[in-house]
C-alpha cells in the first residue's frame, strides 16, 4: 500500500486552526466536533460553468447570477441560505425575449449582476449593449429587457460591469469597456444612469492589470475598495479610497487580492472576477470568484470556469482572499436550510413544466419539446440538426442514466445521451441509430463503438465518467447492463481549447437528431451504479490514498472522519446498500442522507477484518429511501489508515 499526502492530518489541523483564527473564532474549540458534524466545506461550491459570478445578500438570504452566454433560458438566479449549498429559483430572460440576443458559443448573454436598490431586484446585463430586468423578488417574473441609454461623456456601456450601492442606498453602476476604460456612474430610480462620470481609466492605463475586468466594489470602515480582475486566465487585484473621486491621487493601489498559494495540491490556482466582498453579522466577509481548474498537466478547464467560495481576511484595512485551497474550510455562521450541495438533477418528467436546471444551447430549442405529448416522458422534436436538453456537467465521477423510446430508420436519426463543450466542437453521443441496420453508438471524435440493436425501439442506456475515462452499456431492462467495450478518452472534452471553450463549460444531457424521441427521465448521479468513494465533494478527516492500483478512501485522524457524495439518486425505493471495502482492524461506519446532524442515519455498518490488500462487499438492510441526497460516509473513530472504501452504491428488491 502506498500511501500520498501523508502530512494530511497535521495540515488538516494546522489550517483549520488558522482559519479558526482568521474568523475571529476561538482556538480552543474540541475539534472532534468537526469530524462529527458537517462544519467545513470544500471548493468549488458551484461546481461546473459559473462564470462571472456576482452574489447579494438580503438580511438571511443570498443570490447569485452570472454570465450564461448562449445557455437558455439565460441568466439563471441561485439562492442560498449558507453561501455554500444552491439552488436554480429563476430565469431571468426567456428566449422568446431575447430577439437582441446573438445565438452561438461564445455570444448571449454576459455579465448577469444581480443588485437590489430602491426597494427592487435589479439585474444588468450585457448582450449587444447594456441592459436590466427587474423583479420585486428573485423568483420573478421578472420585467422584459430594458436598455441602458448611454451618453458620449459615459462612453460605451461594455460589459461585465457591476452595481455598487452605497451606505446611503444610491446605486452605482461600476464600468468596464475594453481595456483601458474604468469608469463609475450613479443610477436612478428608473434604472438609468444619472450625475456625472466618476472617470477611472488611469487604473489600467499602462495595462497594470491585463484587462481590469469584472470590477466590483464593497466599502468598509470609510474606505472605498476597487477590485478589478487580470483577464479570463486570472489574477485578482484591489485599490482604496476615501472617496468616490476621479483623482487617482486619492487611490491607493493595494496589489494582489488574494493570498499566496501553499497547497501544492490545488487546482483552482488563479481565482478572479469576484463577487463584491459581503460582511455577515457575525463580522465576517465573504466573496465568490471563478477559476479554470488545472492539476499539473491534469486539464479540467473545459469544465468551465467553476466559482470558489474564499473568507475575506481584513489585515487593518487591507482586505485579503484566503489563498485557494483542498483543505476544508469552516463554513459561513448560518443555517443550511435544506439545500442541497449543486450538482447535476435527476429528472422523471412528471411535471407540467421544465424544471429550472435544463439549459438549450440554441433559443429555437425551447420550442421542441413536450411534457404533455406523453405524459411522464420529454418529448423532443427537432426542426432541424439536433435538439439537446442538457444540464452544466459537475462531477469528475458519475453514472448518467437514461431510457428513450426511438426509431432510427436512416443515419440522420440518433437519440440518447449528450455531452457537449462550450463551443459544442467536442460531443461525446451514446445513442440509437442506424447503419445498415439499427445500431447502439458511442462516440467521441474519432472514437466510435457500435454493436447491433437487439432490445428494440425502447433502450436503456448509460455514461459512467471515472476522471477523463468514459464507459459506455445498454440494457433491455434496466437492470442488466451490456457493456459497448473498452472506454474512452474525454481529454479531448475536458482540457482547454481556443478561446478557452467559447467561454463556457461542458453540459450533459439528452439529444435527438432527425426525428422525435421520447425520454422517459434523466438521471446523472445514479446511486444504483458504483460510486468511487474518490468521488466525493466534501470531507474532512479523510484522504485520498492509493491501495495496489486503486484510488481510495480512509481516515487520517483517530476521531474518524467523514466524507460526502453530493446529489446521489435514489429512484422510488433503495432497500439495501452495499460499500467495497478493506479493513486491517475491525471498525464501524454509519450513513447518513442530507447531513450528519440534521439529515438522517440510515445505516450503522460494523465492519469485520478482511486482512491486508483484500475486499469485500459489506451491505445493511434499509428502510426505504427515495429521491436525490447528499450521501455521507462516516467513520467511527478507530485507529486511522486501517479502513479502506472503494465504493457504494444502493440496491433495490
Amino acid at each position: 500500500m502506498n500511501v500520498y499526502n501523508h502530512r494530511s492530518i497535521a495540515l488538516v489541523s494546522l489550517f483549520l486552526l488558522n482559519v479558526l483564527i482568521v474568523l475571529g473564532q476561538k482556538d480552543d474549540v474540541d475539534s472532534s466536533v468537526y469530524y462529527n458534524q458537517v462544519k467545513t466545506y470544500v471548493n468549488p461550491v458551484l461546481p461546473g460553468d459559473h462564470p462571472d459570478p456576482t452574489m447579494l445578500r438580503v438580511g438571511d438570504d443570498f443570490y447569485h447570477c452570472g454570465s450564461s452566454f448562449h445557455f437558455t433560458p439565460y441568466l439563471p438566479i441561485y439562492h442560498s441560505k449558507d453561501m455554500v449549498h444552491w439552488k436554480v429559483i429563476s430565469r431571468v430572460v426567456t428566449p422568446a425575449k431575447a430577439g437582441f440576443v446573438t445565438d452561438r458559443p461564445s455570444a448571449g448573454i454576459w455579465q448577469g449582476a444581480i443588485t437590489y436598490f430602491y426597494g427592487s431586484y435589479w439585474i444588468y446585463f450585457s448582450a449587444n449593449g447594456q441592459h436590466f430586468s427587474k423583479a420585486s423578488t428573485p423568483y420573478g417574473p421578472w420585467s422584459d429587457p430594458v436598455p441602458v441609454k448611454s451618453n458620449p461623456v459615459t462612453g460605451p456601456l461594455g460589459y461585465d460591469n457591476s452595481i455598487f450601492v452605497d451606505d446611503d442606498g444610491k446605486p452605482y453602476m461600476v464600468i468596464k469597456n475594453g481595456q483601458k476604460v474604468n469608469r463609475i456612474q450613479a443610477l436612478g430610480r428608473d434604472g438609468q444612469l444619472t450625475d456625472t462620470v466618476i472617470n477611472l481609466d488611469w487604473i489600467n492605463a499602462k495595462l497594470q492589470y491585463s484587462w481590469a475586468e469584472g470590477p466590483v466594489m464593497c466599502k468598509r470602515n470609510g474606505y472605498y475598495y476597487y477590485f478589478p480582475a487580470g483577464d479570463v486566465s486570472g489574477g485578482q487585484y484591489v485599490l482604496r479610497g476615501k472617496s468616490l473621486t476621479s483623482d487617482s491621487t486619492q487611490w491607493e493601489r493595494l496589489g494582489e487580492f488574494f493570498k499566496p498559494i501553499t497547497d501544492p495540491n490545488v487546482g483552482f490556482r488563479r481565482p478572479n472576477h469576484i463577487s463584491a466582498p459581503i460582511q455577515l453579522a457575525d463580522g465576517t466577509w465573504w466573496t465568490i470568484g471563478q477559476s479554470y481548474e488545472k492539476y499539473g498537466n491534469d486539464d479540467w478547464s473545459g469544465k468551465g470556469r467553476q466559482s470558489s467560495l474564499y473568507p475575506v481576511i481584513w489585515e487593518g484595512d487591507r482586505p485579503w482572499g484566503m489563498a485557494p485551497t483542498t483543505q476544508p474550510i469552516q463554513k459561513p455562521n448560518l443555517p443550511k436550510a435544506g439545500i442541497l450541495w449543486r450538482s447535476v438533477n435527476a429528472d422523471y418528467f412528471e411535471k407540467d413544466t421544465l424544471q429550472l436546471w435544463w439549459h438549450f444551447l440554441t433559443k429555437k430549442d425551447i420550442a421542441n419539446y413536450s411534457l404533455s405529448a406523453r405524459k411522464g416522458w420529454i418529448r423532443l422534436s427537432p426542426d432541424s440538426g439536433r435538439t439537446s436538453l442538457v444540464q452544466k456537467e459537475t462531477d469528475h465521477y458519475y453514472t448518467a442514466v437514461t431510457k428513450v423510446d426511438f426509431t432510427a430508420t436512416d443515419t440522420t436519426a440518433k437519440a440518447g445521451l449528450y455531452l457537449s463543450n462550450g463551443n459544442q466542437k467536442t460531443v461525446v453521443r451514446l445513442y440509437s441509430g442506424f447503419d445498415n441496420g439499427r445500431q447502439l453508438v458511442f462516440s467521441l471524435d474519432t472514437a466510435v463503438r457500435k454493436i447491433t440493436n437487439t432490445t428494440g425501439n425502447i433502450v436503456w442506456l448509460k455514461v459512467e465518467r471515472q476522471l477523463h475515462k468514459l464507459f459506455a452499456y445498454y440494457s433491455a431492462d434496466g437492470k442488466k447492463w451490456l457493456s459497448m467495450g473498452a472506454p474512452i478518452s474525454a481529454v479531448s472534452l475536458d482540457k482547454v481549447q481556443p478561446n478557452y471553450n467559447s467561454w463556457v463549460g461542458t453540459s450533459i444531457g439528452v439529444f435527438t437528431e432527425g426525428k422525435p424521441a421520447d425520454f422517459d427521465f434523466f438521471v446523472c448521479k445514479d446511486g444504483f451504479s458504483a460510486m468511487p468513494a474518490v468521488g466525493y465533494s466534501n470531507y474532512y478527516g479523510v484522504e485520498k490514498v492509493t491501495f495496489g492500483e486503486e484510488a481510495v478512501v480512509t481516515n487520517n485522524s483517530d476521531h474518524g472522519g467523514w466524507f460526502m457524495l453530493s446529489g446521489v439518486e435514489t429512484g422510488n425505493k433503495a432497500t439495501q446498500i452495499e460499500l467495497i471495502i478493506s479493513a486491517v482492524k475491525a471498525g464501524n461506519l454509519e450513513i447518513w442522507i442530507d447531513n450528519l446532524k440534521t439529515g438522517k442515519l440510515i445505516a450503522k455498518i460494523p465492519v469485520a477484518v478482511t486482512g491486508e490488500s483484500k475486499w469485500k462487499s459489506v451491505s445493511k438492510a434499509l428502510n426505504s429511501v427515495t429521491g436525490k441526497h447528499d450521501l455521507f460516509i462516516k467513520f467511527k473513530g478507530g485507529s486511522n489508515h486501517e479502513l479502506f472504501i472503494k465504493s457504494v452504491h444502493f440496491l433495490s428488491k
